[in-house]
């Protein structure tokens, strides 16, 4: 069977791409690192094939991004989508929020992200929004 998740060949783009964070995953990613939020653990810059998202839980099979201003325009008005249906292909649901979305409302962004939680697999108290 040929690997799809986080594919060594990817390995120095998902480095890189972790390395050069906006100020919005940078804030983001403090909320979901070390399992803060409900207990999952989320990962940054994950692999799918060629793809990658921001961030993904595993468990949940949820993926995160924040999208900035580039993304409206040129090539990646297509590309989004195309990555989008070939993720959601694995059974992965995409949760997208834009730079704005978190830099002026990361609560906001939070409760819709914790709406997508269930209790966690190995016990544990789910947790709040931190």
């Amino acid at each position: 069977m040929t690997r799809i998740y986080n594919k060594k060949s990817q390995t120095a783009k998902r480095k890189f791409l972790r390395g050069k964070l906006s100020l919005s995953e940078i804030a983001l990613w403090k909320k979901l690192k070390t399992k803060k939020l409900g207990g999952y653990k989320f990962r940054r810059q994950y692999g799918f094939g060629r793809y990658v998202v921001d961030f993904y839980c595993p468990a949940l099979k949820l993926a995160i991004e924040i999208d900035g201003p580039y993304h409206k325009f040129g090539e990646m008005k297509e590309y989004d989508p195309e990555r989008q249906v070939f993720i959601e292909s694995f059974g992965v649901k995409f949760l997208r929020f834009s730079n704005e979305d978190v830099s002026r409302n990361l609560l906001l962004v939070l409760s819709k992200i914790e709406s997508e939680l269930s209790p966690p697999l190995q016990g544990g108290a789910r947790g709040g929004i931190i």
